[in-house]
This record gives structure tokens, sequence and C-alpha cells, in this order.
């Protein structure tokens, strides 16, 4: 990744592509470590997280994420999941952001010099050159390595740097968890053999 400190750097998180991108390669995004590992790189002007919520539910399991963002640094984008019902009767829910994360980039492109977009979604392309258009440089991170491949191959084309998010697990990955008997000395319990008759 081509950084310069002067960078006006501006994220924009597709929060859905991007959980399962990290699932697909089996960690878990830390995002206080992604916020301190670009504001290294650069002027971070605003990180944007997207995401569509079931409001109806009594627990969404996104939510304590939502929370924390929400005052740790980030510029939360919701908007309200729609269910739908599958081909196999399933209830589900949709909440497609792609429209709030292309009005969000081509506002903030005056203001940017580097945008950096979480996501593999090839939709993004149009939306990209767009923004290169104005003089931004833009850079895509997503992967190639889960199966399938999260990333579309002419977003990667478009963009002017492509990063492959299992080359980032270390930086801005959840570190692992032992279980809890790996953490601790086990202490030995023998059992005695049974007396024989």
């Amino acid at each position: 990744m081509t950084f310069y400190p002067t960078d006006r750097l501006a994220l924009f998180i597709d929060g859905a592509n991007l959980y399962s991108s990290a699932k697909g390669l089996g960690f878990d995004i830390d995002y206080k470590r992604l916020l301190e590992e670009f504001r290294k790189r650069g002027i971070l002007i605003r990180a944007y997280y997207y995401t569509a919520l079931v409001e109806d539910q009594d627990y969404s399991p996104i939510r304590p994420l939502v929370d924390w963002l929400d005052y740790n640094g980030f510029t939360l984008v919701t908007k309200s999941a729609r269910e739908y019902t599958d081909a196999q009767g399933r209830k589900r829910w949709r909440g497609d952001m792609d429209i709030e994360i292309a009005v969000d980039m081509l506002e903030i492109a005056e203001h940017a010099d580097h945008v950096v977009l979480f996501s593999g979604d090839g939709d993004f392309r149009r939306l990209i050159e767009a923004v290169q258009r104005k003089g931004v440089r833009v850079t895509v991170v997503s992967t190639v390595k889960s199966q399938p491949p999260m990333a579309s191959d002419d977003l990667r084309r478009q963009a002017d740097a492509f990063v492959d998010l299992a080359d980032l697990s270390d930086i801005i990955g959840r570190p692992a968890r032992m279980p809890r008997f790996l953490q601790e000395p086990r202490a030995t319990v023998r059992e005695e053999e049974p007396e024989h008759d």
C-alpha cells in the first residue's frame, strides 16, 4: 500500500462484505487496530461503516459492534433491513448499502486524496472510476484467497491498488484466543485403577 503522510484518507467499510471476507479467511476484524493502522498512514478525515439493521428484533448480534463503532471514531451509516422469503421458503433479510457508499464517497472526494474501500463488490467499479477522475487514489481491500474469492476482478483492475485482506490479518485481525485449558497449567489427575477380586 502506498500512503503518504500528508494524504487525507477516508475509509469506506461495507460491513457485511468485510465480515464475510474475514470469516472466509478465518479471522475477526479488530476495528480499533484497523483505525489505529490507518491513522498512522495519513490524515484520517473519516471512517465510514455501513450496515443494515433488523429493527424489530429484541436482540441483534451486530448491535454491540455498531454501538462500539459509533462511540469510537467511526461514522455509522445504517438503514433498516428488508424482510423477504427465499426460494426455500425461509425468512431472510436484505440491506444493500451500495447507494449510501456511492453518495458519501462522491461527496468526500473533493476533500480526500486517498480513499480505501473495504469491499470486493464489482458494482463499485464505476464509482471508483468516477472518484479517480476527481484526482483521488483508490485502494480496495478484499480477498481472492477465500473460497469463493470475494473480490471482483473488474474492481481489482480499476483500483489504483488492491490489498488482500489475508495480508492484513496480523495487522487488523483480532488476536486468536487460546482455549482456557491451553492457557493455564493443567493439574494432572490420576485415576486409580479399580481393584479386581
